[in-house]
């Protein structure tokens, strides 16, 4: 895949390190100098040391070829004024960094896919990290939304029990799916008729946020 990655601070970095490392062709867009040196130097891919919000710096990153752009930076005006430029050019995939949720409808009007308040998503990984050592992979998703992994343990209500039971019970409740199971090695999806084992890890979508007492529950 052909992307355009605009901004090299700590989020855009990460960024072109996983896409790189996934073998794509990337071009990265950064107007701090110190920042676009030093991924020059660290990747062997082109670094244009400019404004993005210039069509021109978009079209020589090669954005009226390119299959997909994604704005990092910390200021919304930039990412949106980007993202304005990147419709015009007719990039099919452009994804944005909205730092004020307030503005994300701003930007899905324009057609791009929005990654609200990042800062809070690192924060929630964090607390949920230190508060809840059994959930792992933990992600916030838009309207509070989370998807996670947690570890079942000896005294989870849900050993030895079918998710159909438990949900029964009322152990897992409505607003809660189970997606996937991992055991002995193995992943796969989940069916209602399976059977959860002490130091299963299952896979969990929820539609609102898990309070600390339920996960105690359910991890025993």
């Amino acid at each position: 895949m052909y992307m355009i990655v605009v901004g090299a601070g700590s989020l855009g970095a990460s960024l072109i390190d996983i896409a790189v490392t996934e073998k794509n062709n990337v071009v990265a867009i950064e107007i701090n100098e110190d920042r676009a040196r030093a991924i020059q130097e660290k990747y062997d891919i082109t670094v244009l040391n400019a404004s993005a919000t210039s069509a021109e710096t978009l079209r020589e990153a090669g954005g009226d070829r390119a299959n997909s752009l994604i704005v990092t930076t910390s200021d919304d005006a930039v990412n949106l004024m980007v993202v304005s430029i990147a419709v015009d050019l007719g990039l099919p995939s452009i994804v944005s960094v909205v730092n004020d949720k307030e503005h994300a409808d701003f930007f899905r009007k324009l057609g791009a896919s929005v990654m609200e308040n990042p800062e809070d998503v690192i924060a929630n990984h964090l607390y949920n990290a230190v508060k809840r050592p059994n959930v792992k992979d933990f992600t916030l998703l838009p309207q509070g939304a989370q998807v996670f992994r947690l570890e079942v343990g000896a005294d989870s209500p849900l050993v030895d029990r079918s998710i159909a039971e438990s949900r029964q019970r009322e152990t897992i409740p409505e607003s809660m799916l189970v997606l996937t199971i991992a055991r002995n090695g193995e992943h796969t999806l989940i069916e209602e008729e399976d059977v959860i084992q002490v130091d299963d890890v299952l896979t969990v979508f929820t539609l609102d946020r898990v309070s600390d007492e339920l996960i105690e529950k359910l991890t025993g």
